[in-house]
């Protein structure tokens, strides 16, 4: 067995709309989770790149939630390193493989306070409410706890996006996600409440010998359409039109360059003993009198 969450802790801070479908998530994610490091090169990236950033941290952390764990492997690593680790994930299959807890971004069900530490690997993009789960995950931070995630943001996949609008604009619509740029992701941090909040972008371009490779690795990484109102699967039409694209677009060997553009995010939660900017109005130097140039002697 393994932990489950406390009955009347969950908490869900919006009441728009849902877009994903978040049955269909969980199903694609256990579905995909035996064969997950056939195609985990994303979120291998990720998952480096986040250590890569912890090492440049000067402190030690104590508990740590891993939020989206997919396979657990970062989970063991941040054990590996000797910090407490939960790990939570939509899917079933998942949180049980990692002795953990299942459980949706947006709908976390931890106290205020239980973590000084949070990671996230590849899971923010397909979430309904975004800013609710930055919030929450605010929220269960410690004060001057750290957040770290990444995800595939805008201007990921646009090859086979414009593959799929050179065909019935109609239905195609309803296969293409949402996407948040980076300027948005960090503006979505400060809305959170996070302080010295970062962002920047990683992009990684990985040439396909067809299409159809391109969707096998998207399915085998549970990153297919769960749009809940989403178009039937791809009809023959449908698919000459993409592969006439790719035609169109590729190298001279025949690939397709394909690109996905990682979002790398980091925030603390509040703390007095954090640096504060300079109260308004405190400098004794004017912007203008520095601005001035200096005169030659």
């Amino acid at each position: 067995m393994f932990p489950r969450a406390a009955p009347g802790t969950s908490r869900r801070v919006s009441t728009d709309p849902e877009i994903f479908d978040r049955a269909l998530w969980r199903r694609r994610r256990d579905r995909a989770l035996p064969r997950f490091a056939e195609h985990d090169f994303l979120f291998e990236r990720m998952a480096a790149d986040i250590e890569d950033r912890l090492d440049f941290v000067s402190r030690s952390f104590t508990r740590a939630l891993d939020l989206g764990t997919a396979d657990g492997r970062l989970a063991r690593r941040l054990r590996a390193r000797g910090i407490p680790t939960i790990a939570c994930d939509p899917g079933f299959a998942a949180a049980k493989a990692a002795g953990g807890i299942q459980c949706d971004a947006d709908r976390l069900p931890f106290a205020d306070a239980s973590f000084d530490l949070i990671v996230s690997v590849g899971l923010l993009d397909g979430i309904n409410d975004l800013p609710g789960a930055l919030a929450l995950a605010r929220r269960a931070l410690k004060p001057d706890g750290l957040f770290l995630a990444a995800f595939c943001g805008a201007g990921t996949l646009g090859a086979l996006r414009s593959g799929l609008l050179s065909g019935d604009g109609g239905p195609a619509a309803a296969r293409i996600h949402p996407q948040i740029d980076v300027r948005a992701a960090g503006d979505l941090l400060s809305r959170a409440g996070f302080a010295m909040p970062v962002t920047d972008t990683d992009r990684v371009t990985v040439r396909y010998a067809s299409p159809l490779t391109l969707m096998h690795d998207l399915r085998g990484m549970a990153a297919t359409n769960r749009l809940r109102d989403r178009a039937p699967p791809l009809s023959r039409p449908d698919l000459a039109a993409v592969f006439a694209h790719a035609a169109g677009v590729a190298d001279a060997d025949g690939r397709i360059a394909e690109r996905f553009d990682i979002v790398h995010l980091s925030g603390w939660a509040p703390a007095d003993s954090q640096p504060r900017p300079a109260r308004r109005g405190s400098g004794r130097v004017s912007l203008a009198d520095a601005l001035k140039p200096k005169s030659s002697e």
